[in-house]
C-alpha cells in the first residue's frame, strides 16, 4: 500500500521544474511591470521637459497657454517666453526713440538757408546786348555748317533780367552740366531802317535757328523760324520778332546756340532779343 501511495504522487524531479517554470514567469512578469512603470515615468518626464526651458522655443503652437489661467501662467515656458518678448519690445522702443532723436538732431543742424533754398534748379535766360560790337560770329568760323550766323554776345549777368543757374555761357554757347529734357526758347528781334532806293526789291527773309553741339562734330538743328516780310516803299522802318520753343532731352556737356539770317538787321535790345533754357525733368 505505501509503495502504491508513493508511486501515485508527483516525483521529485517534477516539482522542481514546477518551480523553475514559476520563478521565470514571476521575473517575466516583474520585468514587464518594471518596463511598463519606466516607460511612462520617461514620457512624463519628456512631456514637463517639452513644457519648460529651451524645448519650449521649439514648439511653434501655443494655443494651449491660455493667459487667463493661472496654471498656464505658471508654466516654466510661457514665462520665458514673456520675459523674452519683454525684452525685445524693449529693445525696439529704445532703438525707436534713437533713431527718432539721431533724425531731429540732423534736421536741426540744417541751416534755414538751405530749408528755405530746396532743390537746385537747372536754368538760365540771357538777354541781348547792346553794344553791337562782335556780338556775331565771323562768316569763317567752326560755325560754317550751321545756317546763319551764331549770336556770340548775350549778357549774363544778373545786372538786368538775366541770369545762369547751374549752366554756364561760353562762346555764345549755353553748356550743360545735367542730363535732362529742357524747353529751350529764344527769340530775336529785327528792325529795319535804311534808305530805300528807287526801283529796288525791299523783301527781307529773317530766320532763327537753333542748334546744339553734342560729340558729333557738326552741330545738329533743333528748331528753326522764319518771317518773310517786304516793307512798303515809303515805311520808314519795321519791326519784326521771331519766338519759338519746345522741349529737347540734353546730355550733359551738350552745348546750345542761336544763329540767324540778315544779321544786319537784329536788335539787341535786352528786352527784344533774348536765349534761354530750364530743366523740366
Amino acid at each position: 500500500m505505501a509503495m502504491m501511495e508513493v508511486q501515485g504522487g508527483p516525483s521529485l524531479g517534477q516539482t522542481c521544474v514546477l518551480i523553475v517554470v514559476f520563478t521565470v514567469l514571476l521575473q517575466s512578469l516583474c520585468v514587464a511591470v518594471t518596463y511598463v512603470y519606466f516607460t511612462n515615468e520617461l514620457k512624463q518626464m519628456q512631456d514637463k521637459y517639452s513644457k519648460s526651458g529651451i524645448a519650449c522655443f521649439l514648439k511653434e503652437d501655443d494655443s494651449y497657454w491660455d493667459p487667463n489661467d493661472e496654471e498656464s501662467m505658471n508654466s516654466p515656458c510661457w514665462q520665458v517666453k514673456w520675459q523674452l518678448r519683454q525684452l525685445v519690445r524693449k529693445m525696439i522702443l529704445r532703438t525707436s526713440e534713437e533713431t527718432i532723436s539721431t533724425v531731429q538732431e540732423k534736421q536741426q543742424n540744417i541751416s534755414p538757408l538751405v530749408r528755405e533754398r530746396g532743390p537746385q534748379r537747372v536754368a538760365a535766360h540771357i538777354t541781348g546786348t547792346r553794344g553791337r560790337s562782335n556780338t556775331l560770329s565771323s562768316p569763317n568760323s567752326k560755325n560754317e555748317k550751321a545756317l546763319g550766323r551764331k549770336i556770340n554776345s548775350w549778357e549774363s549777368s544778373r545786372s538786368g533780367h538775366s541770369f545762369l543757374s547751374n549752366l554756364h555761357l561760353r562762346n555764345g554757347e549755353l553748356v550743360i552740366h545735367e542730363k535732362g529734357f529742357y524747353y529751350i526758347y529764344s527769340q530775336t528781334y529785327f528792325r529795319f531802317q535804311e534808305e530805300i532806293k528807287e526801283n529796288t526789291k525791299n523783301d527781307k527773309q529773317m530766320v532763327q535757328y537753333i542748334y546744339k553741339y553734342t560729340s558729333y562734330p557738326d552741330p545738329i538743328l533743333l528748331m528753326k523760324s522764319a518771317r518773310n516780310s517786304c516793307w512798303s516803299k515809303d515805311a520808314e522802318y519795321g519791326l519784326y520778332s521771331i519766338y519759338q520753343g519746345g522741349i529737347f532731352e540734353l546730355k550733359e556737356n551738350d552745348r546750345i546756340f542761336v544763329s540767324v539770317t540778315n544779321e544786319h538787321l537784329i536788335d539787341m535790345d535786352h528786352e527784344a532779343s533774348f536765349f534761354g533754357a530750364f530743366l523740366v525733368g
